[in-house]
């Protein structure tokens, strides 16, 4: 399997799939016009990724904005996430969010609640915004 990567844009964010490490980030703005245009390869992919994962996946969230569209195929990326590691496969979130915004920082509560995978919040460091 490929890994997949997706440059961000102004409107929709960074994808960094590795099936080899195991290891998926998100970044970035995500606003894109379609999100299921946008977000259909991703799940597709992920889907075909948890047939043989790494032997574990980790994945980290850094997300600026996200609106009402994608938040729906974020939580069906957590869903595939979370039946996966019900199924036995070890993975773990890491939601990352700037000090003061709220917003982001309850949206990842909410997918915490939403699905049982380990999940863990950390403040998004000033030198990490700018990578």
């Amino acid at each position: 399997m490929k890994p997949l990567s997706i440059n961000a844009t102004f409107n929709t964010p960074t994808i960094k799939l590795n099936p080899e490490d195991g290891y998926f980030l998100i970044e970035g703005r995500s606003i894109p016009e379609d999100p299921g245009i946008f977000f259909e390869h991703v799940l597709n992919w992920v889907e075909e990724y948890f047939i043989n994962p790494a032997q574990t996946t980790r994945i980290e969230i850094k997300l600026e904005y996200v609106n009402s569209g994608s938040s729906k195929y974020l939580l069906e990326f957590f869903r595939i996430i979370g039946r996966n590691y019900k199924e036995g496969h070890h993975c773990q979130v890491i939601w990352y969010y700037e000090e003061e915004d709220e917003a982001i920082q309850d949206l990842g509560e909410h997918y915490k609640s939403t699905i049982n995978v380990p999940f863990r919040f950390e403040i998004l460091e000033e030198d990490e915004e700018e990578e």
